[in-house]
C-alpha cells in the first residue's frame, strides 16, 4: 500500500531525469493527470499519455531535456499527508523570482500559481517545480 501517491509520482519522475530515461511509467490517477497537464503547460515535460494495460491504466510521461540537461532541475513536494500546507492567493510568493511554479489544487482544479492569481483563487499547495 502507497501512502502518498503523488510524492511517488515526483520520485520517479526525479529519478527518471538524473538517468537521462526519455519516458517515465506512472500508475495513472486523475490527481497525477492534473499535475502533468500544468507540468506540461508550463514546458516541463514534453506530454504524457495514458495508456490502459488490461484492468490497471498508467500514465507515460515523456520527459524534456535542453542541451543534454533535464529542464527539471528541483520537483519537491510541499503539503503531505501528514502535514497540509493551503494558501491564500495573495500569500503565494514565486518560486527562486519567478523561475519556478507552484502547482495548486484549488476548488477550479489543478493550476500554477499564475493560473491561480489570474482566476483569483487560493488552494493546496501541492508540490514546487524549478
Amino acid at each position: 500500500m502507497m501512502t502518498d501517491p503523488i510524492s511517488d509520482m515526483l520520485a520517479r519522475i526525479k529519478n527518471a531525469c538524473q538517468r537521462y530515461f526519455e519516458a517515465v511509467d506512472i500508475p495513472s490517477s486523475k490527481i497525477k493527470a492534473g499535475i502533468l497537464r500544468v507540468l506540461e503547460r508550463e514546458g516541463y515535460i514534453n506530454g504524457f499519455q495514458e495508456i490502459v494495460d488490461g484492468n490497471r491504466s498508467i500514465l507515460r510521461v515523456d520527459l524534456r531535456y535542453y542541451e543534454g540537461k533535464s529542464v527539471i532541475n528541483m520537483l519537491d513536494r510541499v503539503s503531505k499527508p501528514s502535514r497540509r500546507v493551503y494558501s491564500k492567493l495573495k500569500k503565494i510568493n514565486a518560486v527562486f523570482n519567478g523561475f519556478g511554479i507552484y502547482v495548486l489544487s484549488t476548488s477550479r482544479g489543478i493550476m500554477s500559481d499564475a493560473e491561480a492569481k489570474e482566476n483569483n483563487v487560493g488552494g493546496e499547495i501541492l508540490c514546487k517545480v524549478f
